[in-house]
């Protein structure tokens, strides 16, 4: 039994009907390659023997009565692991548009708060005869690098895994807590507040400064918010999801990076420009100033490697669409990144733990039933404009029960006022794109994906003609 952190719990607190805080993981396996032959079983089995090593697969959540405080991780009394590894066939012909449109299906779907917080469906019938895996998980539970660490204990480096290492620590059930004594130990765990509120609250003053003594002196330029165009895709959410995918090889991705002499990063951020502003062209809703993204970043230190949950901080940069030249969209948008990065350095670390770790759910969710369900995303200007998430994965091949990892895309959440979020992960010598939208803010997503691929052969035409 743990007490979730303020972080976590918060990504709890903020879920609605419509604004669900799940990721996602879309993997494509090549059953060939299983020495022994593969199956939904062959799956299913292999998670079983990795549950020791992936505690959020195991645990449940227990609320505190009346919200005073963060739930409880629970190792689960009632674990089922049929409930969570499912089965399902693709439609026919089982392309791409029909995985794309069942990924959609399944992110629509809030997660059952009463097990564990995920689901893997094994899905057959597609075309290449690969099977692919989609796996859903709560936000609360994993961020972006504890999403790859969590790779890490579920796949393997070759196709014969070999025996299963011994686990340090076999996981037991928990009995379920009563209200009495969740209510209790959230009162022992509230009694430092006060100390943790005078830390917080002098951490942010101190960063406050640190940050207006950088710009005022360094000109350091980043994005700001609330200084987004309202465009299409921002506004109050429905409960309903569109995909899209979208790959490009690392290669060009590193020949325009050397080239110009910028980061993959920046590479990343270009290509999300031009595709972004070819979406808003064809919509004809293209703005005359920038795009504002928020870069989700890791505060991981090299101790917390291998724990579950968030450690997260975030910079807000732009995404220059209303340039039209490639060459000009990167160059612009490696620029406000370096000020965007400035400026993270000068907060703490630790800034949003601690101010998390001090508002209960009991604050958190009135608020975000009540922005939800009064549609204040559709009156006030935008925060952001959307989510660009970049996570490295593996360059070296993973398997699963000894199927072969073809491909993964990721996908994170959305959220009222930000309709669609980008999430890049490199595997191999490639580098996928996911993309989720709101079905009814940007039902063209996958026009969006479509044009990655043009922004980057943009570029690397430009890095040849240098």
């Amino acid at each position: 039994m743990q007490r979730m952190t303020g972080l976590d719990a918060a990504f709890l607190s903020l879920e609605t009907p419509t604004n669900h805080m799940h990721v996602i993981g879309v993997a494509v396996l090549d059953p060939s390659t299983a020495p022994d032959g593969f199956s939904f079983d062959s799956i299913k089995t292999r998670i079983g023997e990795r549950l020791e090593r992936i505690p959020p697969f195991r645990r449940r959540v227990v609320d505190v009565p009346f919200g005073i405080y963060h739930p409880l991780w629970v190792e689960d009394p009632n674990f089922d692991l049929d409930y969570h590894v499912r089965r399902i066939g693709l439609p026919s012909p089982g392309g791409p548009a029909e995985l794309v449109e069942l990924t959609g299906d399944i992110a629509g779907r809030q997660l059952d708060r009463s097990r564990p917080l995920w689901e893997m469906w094994v899905v057959d019938g597609l075309e290449s005869g690969n099977l692919a895996v989609i796996a859903k998980i709560h936000h609360a539970a994993i961020d972006g690098a504890s999403a790859v660490e969590l790779m890490a204990n579920l796949f393997d480096l070759s196709v014969d895994a070999g025996p299963e290492p011994t686990p340090l620590e076999a996981w037991h059930p928990d009995r379920l807590p009563s209200d009495l004594r969740t209510t209790v130990g959230a009162m022992f765990s509230m009694a430092s507040h006060p100390l943790r509120m005078a830390k917080a609250v002098r951490n942010v003053a101190r960063s406050a400064t640190r940050v207006t003594r950088r710009i005022r002196l360094d000109s350091v330029r980043g994005g700001v918010p609330f200084s987004s165009p309202r465009v299409s895709f921002n506004g109050s959410l429905t409960a309903h999801r569109r995909v899209a995918f979208s790959t490009v090889a690392l290669d060009d991705v590193k020949l325009v990076k050397n080239a110009f002499g910028v980061t993959v990063n920046d590479v990343v951020l270009a290509l999300c420009t031009g595709a972004f502003r070819r979406y808003l062209e064809q919509g004809g809703e293209l703005p005359d100033k920038p795009l504002v993204a928020t870069i989700p970043a890791t505060v991981r230190t090299e101790d917390q490697r291998g724990d579950m949950g968030n450690r997260l901080s975030a910079m807000i940069t732009e995404l220059p669409t209303h340039l039209e030249d490639p060459v000009a969209q990167l160059f612009a948008a490696r620029d406000v990144m370096i000020g965007a990065k400035q400026v993270h350095e000068e907060l703490d670390d630790n800034m949003l733990q601690e101010l998390t770790e001090l508002v209960t759910p009991a604050f958190f969710m009135p608020i975000a039933r009540f922005y939800t369900s009064s549609r204040l995303a559709d009156w006030h200007r935008p925060i952001h404009n959307l989510v660009v998430s970049n996570v490295p994965g593996p360059p070296f091949p993973l398997y699963l029960a000894g199927a072969k990892l073809v491909s993964i895309n990721p996908l994170g959440p959305i959220a009222d006022g930000c309709g669609i979020n980008v999430t890049v992960m490199s595997y191999l010598d490639t580098v996928s794109f996911g993309l989720i939208a709101c079905r009814e803010l940007a039902p063209r997503v996958g026009d969006i994906a479509d044009a990655v691929p043009d922004a980057l052969a943009d570029l690397v035409k430009a890095a040849a003609a240098r």
